[in-house]
């Protein structure tokens, strides 16, 4: 009985074995990244969870083939991440004035200044001209004082400068404000652009750094540290406001 067993255990055909399954992970192939990162990041970490091993793998193998399918998807998920871009500061920027925006704002007095037929070396030299005496009369003697109430030892010439240096700085804040309208007017009566030029640019960098300036005083109180701060960056705002009219001057011998 056994003989005839084994005899038709040999007679019977034999099946050909079952095709392999590829001998590389399912992780292996390029990730297709979609058009939104959040759902490429879901959709990379589910089939980072589910590897398929070969078919014909030892067990040490597999183990080994988990663990580098594991670290191959924790590093895309990462790098999905890093792809990731907060759209809150395009909004920002977008909602900001245009050149457009302005020329129509402003267009109406560039009309009147027109019509006033004044002549062309005073339209074209008055804000250099002016900026220039508040630049250096202003704001640099406004710096020096800034630099006496910190290394004086006159308690007398320390609180004329206290009472001076701010007033001072705020005064050429508000006219260099100002002034900004006055450049944008000189430029329109004479059609040329206005905000693609350094000269522009540095101007509203500027600004905006004086306004961080004017809100640091009112911390002193509280982080007596910022004071050092403030000197650094005062001293920084004067040396771009010199780079400033350097483009200015630039910007109007061009024209």
């Amino acid at each position: 009985m056994a003989a005839i067993t084994r005899f038709s255990a040999l007679s019977s055909p034999i099946s050909p074995p079952p095709p392999s399954l590829p001998a590389t992970p399912l992780l292996s192939s390029p990730p297709c990244l979609s058009r939104f990162p959040n759902v490429s990041l879901s959709f990379t970490s589910r089939r980072s969870r589910t590897p398929m091993l070969p078919a014909c793998c030892s067990f040490r193998e597999g183990d080994k083939a988990v663990e580098e399918a594991r670290s191959d998807g924790d590093d895309e998920s990462r790098e999905t991440l890093m792809l990731s871009v907060s759209p809150l500061p395009l909004l920002l920027v977008a909602s900001l004035p245009g050149a457009a925006t302005v020329r129509s704002v402003i267009g109406p007095f560039v009309e009147i200044v027109k019509s006033l037929n004044l002549p062309d070396w005073l339209v074209h030299w008055g804000h250099p001209g002016n900026m220039a005496v508040v630049l250096f009369a202003m704001g640099g003697y406004g710096t020096y004082l800034g630099f006496r109430i910190r290394y004086s030892d006159d308690i007398e010439e320390k609180a004329k400068a206290k009472d001076l240096h701010p007033k001072l700085l705020a005064g050429m804040f508000f006219f260099f404000s100002l002034g900004a309208t006055g450049g944008i007017t000189s430029l329109l009566t004479s059609d040329k652009p206005i905000f693609e030029s350094p000269h522009a640019v540095t101007g509203f960098i500027g600004l905006a750094l004086l306004t961080i300036q004017t809100v640091l005083p009112t911390l002193f109180k509280d982080k007596p540290e910022l004071r050092g701060v403030h000197g650094i960056l005062g001293s920084g705002i004067m040396a771009l406001f010199l780079v400033h009219s350097a483009f200015g001057l630039q910007l109007g011998l061009s024209y």
